[in-house]
């Protein structure tokens, strides 16, 4: 199953056992726009850094949750340039106009005619499909509680 990724999937999944698990899926083909990686790459590394601050991990425990979960990303899921969904950048924006920085992951799953992997409500609606962690688990027959 193809799907676009969004950033705060990402964020949210790459530091849990269960979205290790579904991120690793090889039934997943998960492509993301170059916008959403950037992003991702930026937030984990704030939410690491409070983990550690916040004594959840020792820093160097929360340094390696980090690069496990980068490294899982960028051997995962495919990096899509911008030239590939450009032509449906216009129309985007309009069907997911609460947050523009969601547009490219909007364009790429038009430009692909496949879905979105998001747990962001603004993306219900937009005219693709969604899918949320939950329905993927229960799509790929996937236990959520033992992941």
């Amino acid at each position: 199953m193809r799907l676009v990724v969004d950033a705060s999937i990402l964020v949210a999944e790459a530091l849990r056992k269960r979205g290790r698990a579904l991120l690793a899926n090889p039934n997943l083909d998960l492509l993301a726009a170059a916008e959403a990686l950037a992003e991702t790459e930026h937030e984990l590394r704030k939410r690491t850094a409070m983990i550690a601050a916040h004594g959840r991990l020792d820093l160097d425990m929360a340094n390696l949750l980090l690069e496990a979960a980068l490294a899982l990303i960028h051997s995962r899921v495919g990096l899509v340039e911008p030239a590939v969904y450009a032509s449906h950048l216009g129309e985007a924006p309009k069907r997911i106009p609460r947050d523009e920085r969601d547009a490219p992951a909007v364009a790429l799953a038009m430009a692909l005619g496949c879905g979105i992997w998001t747990a962001d409500r603004d993306f219900f609606g937009c005219g693709v499909p969604t899918w949320t962690t939950e329905s993927l688990l229960r799509h790929l027959a996937l236990p959520g509680d033992e992941l």
